[in-house]
């Protein structure tokens, strides 16, 4: 099989990594990425349940050709200089003047989302191949199952930024072992499945004036009142 060797990653070896996973929890929410990733607390609710499925799926190792594309899935992908490592769902590899160009895919369940933490998580996996095969990388895409579409997502500066922000911000959290302090947001916070353990509702209440209310409450009641 003729390939190309600049095109081919070299996995190198990265201490204590950050997965690339967590780049789309920490965009959508760098508390829940600290409660799943520092304090490894874990709710399925369903759309996480039909998440685990597809990439159940979807995650099995393995090369093929396609309409002259190679395809090869459950690559393993790292990088030394932001300390990310994890698994891309496909990765194809398209012909170029330059020899075969990386075109990361990565699969979700649902539709495309208002905010970027797939984009980041995407371009995450573009960042670590670009320092495997020193190879230049534009574009990618993600796979919505719903919609059953491709979305084109074009590695520009500012996506580049906010993920390489995004991954230093949440390797100090977890080096430091501090989660962030809790903030409801009820379009982020309802629909995410640690909502239960998380709490926000909550967040920046006084316990003691909790402990208090409850102390008078029981002594009401042994009271009478």
């Amino acid at each position: 099989m003729d390939e190309t060797p600049s095109a081919q990653p070299q996995l190198t070896e990265v201490d204590d990594p950050v997965p690339l996973s967590a780049l789309q929890h920490a965009v959508y929410c760098l508390r829940q990425a600290a409660l799943i990733h520092i304090e490894r607390l874990w709710e399925e609710n369903r759309f996480t349940a039909e998440g685990r499925v597809l990439h159940a799926a979807v995650d099995r190792q393995g090369q093929r050709y396609s309409r002259g594309v190679r395809r090869v899935s459950a690559l393993p992908l790292s990088c030394r200089r932001l300390q990310l490592a994890g698994v891309a769902d496909l990765v194809e590899y398209h012909k170029s003047e330059a020899g075969e160009i990386p075109y990361p895919v990565e699969y979700k369940r649902g539709k495309p989302k208002l905010h970027r933490a797939d984009e980041a998580q995407l371009c995450g996996q573009a960042l670590c191949l670009e320092e495997m095969t020193g190879l230049s990388i534009p574009e990618g895409a993600l796979f919505y199952e719903q919609t059953r579409r491709r979305v084109v997502v074009r590695f520009d500066a500012e996506l580049r930024t906010l993920t390489e922000r995004v991954a230093r911000e949440l390797r100090e959290i977890i080096i430091a072992g501090a989660t962030p302090p809790a903030q409801y947001e009820k379009r982020k916070c309802d629909p995410c499945s640690l909502i239960e353990l998380c709490r926000p509702r909550i967040a920046g209440r006084s316990a003691k004036a909790w402990r208090d209310r409850e102390i008078d409450k029981l002594l009401n009641e042994a009271q009478g009142g």
